[in-house]
């Protein structure tokens, strides 16, 4: 008579959903999904494709603290490498690099025009979120470790560091943002996520600061309604050291139970957004009501912002993307947004991307036309 130990392993069951989550951030994800691909992909199973940005319900918690076994996130850094320092047992499985905007804004008359000219100057520093979770206060300053990355890189480029300007501490613009997911849910206004207001635009404009940071293509939407001027560009900055940052290099995290038991369902899953990442580069002009809905950004903003978003859509492990993310994770360590440190490597799992190009390398590519 057989055994238990003589018969195959039990393999899991099917899930009746698949979840996924980003930021207010274009990625292939987002727009596979407002393609439709990543549904259609999944319904013949009988699979819902779900995202929390569109959930409503408590289960936003989770684009924070990771625990939920069938998600895929793709988003800013900081919260996906927070979580694995907090010891959720998620994997690294692709990294993208999209310029996005980054800057540091001035008044006209500030006389800043170049990095050398932060020297002695008062830059905006957005105080620690007031979160519902206290293990999740440093991992969710979003608006402060970007701005510290920001000014971090822009300093480097000019011989400069934090040693030479004055840091000014500024009110966190968001409360409770991990608590209850509440930050997610859609709002009457049309402002899904309130990341667009994440800086301390009034602190610029009433003097009490003389550069802040800012990113993406809502901040160019505010700066722009309050007569502020790009002083900084940090994406001409020729190094890419001095662009690293919450989005750059912007990863691509599951939790381990996904890869172990669902390896195949993630497969398809990063193959769909690897075809969305190939339409993107071959009709980037197609991408502008995808974009203003991600980024909440107005037209001009979006055009502004994202010039070169087909450039960097394709997910990759490759050793310099690897390196400076690196540079992301100790610099975080370093400034104190980490519970702990942890090898990289450790971390990283290349198989599910591979498996996704050779399936893909598979099949014709298919054709949509977005509505």
């Amino acid at each position: 008579m057989p055994t238990l130990s003589d018969s195959a392993p039990i393999k899991a069951k099917q899930p009746d959903e698949i979840w996924f989550t980003r930021c207010p951030v274009p990625t292939a994800t987002g727009i596979a999904y407002k393609l439709c691909w990543l549904t259609e992909s999944f319904e013949g199973d009988g699979i819902a494709l779900r995202t929390l940005q569109e959930s409503g319900s408590e289960l936003g918690r989770h684009h924070y603290d990771h625990r939920l076994p069938t998600l895929i996130r793709e988003g800013g850094n900081m919260l996906a490498i927070a979580a694995r320092a907090q010891g959720e047992p998620t994997k690294l499985i692709g990294l993208t690099w999209i310029e996005e905007s980054q800057l540091i804004l001035a008044r006209p008359d500030s006389g800043i025009r170049s990095a050398a000219d932060l020297k002695g100057k008062r830059l905006a520093l957005p105080g620690w979120s007031h979160n519902d979770i206290p293990s999740h206060v440093r991992g969710t300053s979003i608006a402060r470790g970007m701005s510290l990355a920001g000014y971090k890189g822009a300093l480097a480029s000019a011989g400069l560091s934090f040693d030479d300007v004055d840091l000014i501490e500024t009110p966190d613009r968001l409360r409770n943002i991990g608590g209850s997911g509440r930050d997610l849910q859609p709002r009457e206004s049309g402002q899904r996520s309130g990341v667009g207001r994440l800086w301390p635009i009034e602190a610029l404009v009433e003097g009490k600061v003389d550069a802040i940071y800012v990113k993406g293509a809502a901040a160019l939407d505010q700066a722009r309604e309050n007569g502020l001027v790009v002083a900084i560009d940090l994406d001409a900055l020729p190094d890419p050291r001095f662009r690293v940052n919450n989005g750059t290099p912007r990863p691509i995290t599951v939790h381990q139970s996904l890869i172990d038991d669902h390896f195949d369902l993630l497969v398809r899953f990063l193959a769909v957004t690897l075809r969305a990442a190939d339409w993107v580069a071959e009709q980037p002009d197609r991408l502008r009501d995808i974009l203003e809905y991600e980024t909440e950004g107005s037209a001009q903003a979006v055009d502004q912002a994202y010039a070169r978003l087909h450039e960097g859509l394709h997910p990759t492990l490759d050793d310099e993307r690897l390196t400076l993310f690196d540079l992301q994770k100790k610099f975080l360590f370093t400034h104190g947004f980490l519970d702990a440190d942890f090898a990289l490597s450790d971390w990283v799992d290349p198989r599910p991307l591979e498996a996704a190009r050779a399936l893909n390398a598979q099949r014709p590519q298919p054709v949509a036309i977005p509505a």
